[in-house]
């Protein structure tokens, strides 16, 4: 056995970070009524206009039904369009509209401006785990810091064998 305590910082620090790269837009989208599903199909559909049903299933890895219900969302209040494809009239290629780009552009720049205030601060590059620090909301930093600090340091075993 051994100990992997900074394993464990990362780790930790990945899920206060992600909590605060994700809330920023989650505090936008609960006024549309949408969720990080939405987040995540805008931001791919924005960014590769013309993505098919397919692709868009491959990159988000859900399945058709849970994609049906967050593209009849965002189709229904005009965030989405979809349209047949020109070579094969069976595929669906999806696309923002005005409202979706401009919905999709406000996510990615509170999400941008989080990034930046972090690779701005001057710890950020010294390790993962300053870098991931820098991305928690500063005011939460000691609370975080003081509940990995009573974090007790639990074996690691080796999945290795012979």
């Amino acid at each position: 056995m051994r100990h992997e305590p900074a394993g464990d910082d990362l780790i930790e620090l990945l899920f206060f970070a992600y909590r605060d790269f994700v809330g920023d837009p989650d505090r936008i989208l609960s006024a549309y009524g949408f969720g990080r599903a939405h987040h995540r199909v805008l931001h791919f559909v924005d960014r590769y206009p013309g993505l098919t049903i397919a692709e868009l299933l491959d990159i988000l890895r859900i399945t058709k039904q849970s994609l049906n219900r967050v593209l009849k969302d965002l189709i229904g209040q005009g965030y989405v369009e979809q349209r047949p494809g020109t070579s094969d009239r069976r595929q669906r290629l999806l696309t923002c509209t005005e409202s979706g780009a401009a919905l999709a552009a406000d996510l990615t720049r509170v999400q941008a401006r989080r990034l930046a205030r972090a690779l701005a601060s001057p710890d950020a590059t010294a390790s993962p785990e300053d870098f991931l620090m820098a991305m928690i909301e500063p005011e939460d930093r000691p609370a975080v810091r003081r509940l990995m600090a009573r974090r007790s340091v639990r074996p690691v075993r080796d999945g290795g064998g012979a």
